[in-house]
């Protein structure tokens, strides 16, 4: 499970060498087994960064949920929170950048989750 969840998934089927010099990278057919052995219908994974937050992969057994806007400051990516609700339907809320030191700050809404 550790190789998993650690680990990138790929457009190329079994496992693989990360490009990134650390875990491993699966493809669908490493998730779809992963999801069937476990009585699963999703990987979420937090680790990778992705320009929009979010993003969906491998026929939408692997999403991956970033959560640090603008990462180090240098990035320029957006944000996402999935939310979850009592009949399973996902939701994305999504964060603009953060603006990098020295830019004025932006004034946001606090989100209802806050509330």
């Amino acid at each position: 499970m550790c190789d998993l969840l650690w680990s990138d998934p790929d457009d190329r089927s079994g496992w693989g060498i990360s490009p990134r010099g650390a875990g491993y990278t699966f493809g669908q057919d490493i998730s779809d087994q992963f999801n069937h052995t476990n009585g699963l219908n999703l990987i979420s994974r937090a680790h990778q960064l992705v320009m929009e937050g979010y993003n969906w992969c491998q026929d939408k057994n692997v999403v991956t949920v970033f959560s640090a806007p603008n990462y180090c400051y240098r990035c320029g990516n957006m944000a996402a929170i999935m939310e979850i609700d009592e009949s399973m339907e996902r939701t994305f809320l999504q964060f603009e950048p953060a603006p990098r030191r020295g830019e004025p700050e932006v004034s946001r809404r606090t989100p209802d989750y806050f509330l």
